[in-house]
């Protein structure tokens, strides 16, 4: 069984955008019921550190950081983006923790202190562009933690691939011309936010679309990878491997008309843990993103998280 080590903090439960905003506390609690069972005994469970200003400064621009760090409300809300992403008195904590656990998990696979790593945090982040807050989304751990492998680490190529239903226009938008970090998303199309066409290839075909229409399910989703994100990023060969995990293309989430089901997050997970076997030695951070349907996302992460601890 591979070392799986789970990075979360109770501040990720603050975060709190209002009544009946999809993305609230209740999605976490889901994830962490589901992942604290007998059958994930051999998790290893480490509270999140608290990102720093420099971390997120590795994507973001120095003017947007520093207007979510001094614009954070200690009371109320402070509306980002039209009412979609809302930051409240506990928001910026528990965005900060996201960052530090997905630099963390970095640091944790490149020593060997794991083979794989799960950041069980929220709010999601693959939405937020180097300048801009959107989608749920005020930070862009994924690309964070990409950036930070490569100043870090020394790593010349790191691969982000995204399940999430909706495509990552933030991640794409900060790899766009950088030829050394390669993106994939499959995704719902026309959807939210409107990016993520196969034109849209990169500097040097570093990013990778596959687009897909209301209704697609298991064939259609495994058809798309097969043939254009999973040779795409063997080709690119990273050194380490990010997943953004998002769990709304299952077939029960209220906010998307994908058809996804448990097997399909299982079966992406073991493909890309057969690339990151063969280019990386296993080396694997996932990320939480998306999942509005608790059932859902909790049935769709334990899925993910059983083939990544080697026990599927």
């Amino acid at each position: 069984m591979m070392t799986t080590i789970v990075y979360t903090h109770a501040a990720c439960m603050d975060h709190r955008p209002g009544a009946g905003h999809p993305e609230a506390p209740a999605r976490l609690t889901a994830v962490l019921d589901a992942l604290q069972t007998p059958e994930f005994s051999a998790l290893q469970w480490r509270d999140a550190p608290r990102g720093t200003r420099e971390q997120v400064a590795l994507v973001h621009r120095p003017d947007f950081v520093d207007l979510i760090i001094d614009n954070a409300p200690t009371q109320g809300y402070v509306v980002l983006d039209g009412g979609d992403t809302v930051m409240s008195p506990g928001s910026l904590e528990a965005v900060m923790r996201c960052v530090g656990a997905a630099c963390a998990g970095v640091d944790d696979v490149m020593s060997g202190a794991a083979d794989n790593v799960f950041c069980a945090t929220r709010p999601c982040g693959h939405h937020a562009e180097p300048s801009r807050a959107m989608g749920f989304c005020v930070f862009n751990q994924a690309a964070i933690a990409a950036v930070h492998a490569q100043e870090k680490h020394g790593l010349s190529r790191v691969a982000v691939v995204d399940f999430d239903v909706h495509h990552g226009n933030g991640t794409q938008a900060a790899f766009f011309d950088k030829p050394g970090l390669f993106y994939a998303s499959s995704h719902q199309s026309p959807f939210y936010p409107g990016t993520g066409s196969r034109s849209e290839t990169g500097v040097a075909h570093n990013i990778v679309n596959v687009p897909l229409a209301r209704g697609a399910d298991s064939s259609d989703f495994r058809a798309g990878n097969e043939s254009d994100i999973l040779p795409a990023l063997k080709a690119f060969n990273p050194e380490l491997l990010i997943i953004s995990a998002g769990f709304d293309a299952h077939h029960l989430d209220p906010l998307a008309g994908l058809n996804l089901t448990d097997d399909d997050f299982a079966w992406i997970t073991e493909e890309l843990m057969k690339i990151a076997d063969a280019c990386c030695g296993g080396k694997v951070v996932s990320i939480l993103e998306g999942g509005y349907s608790l059932e859902g996302l909790a049935s769709g992460t334990a899925a993910h998280l059983r083939v990544m601890m080697g026990a599927k």
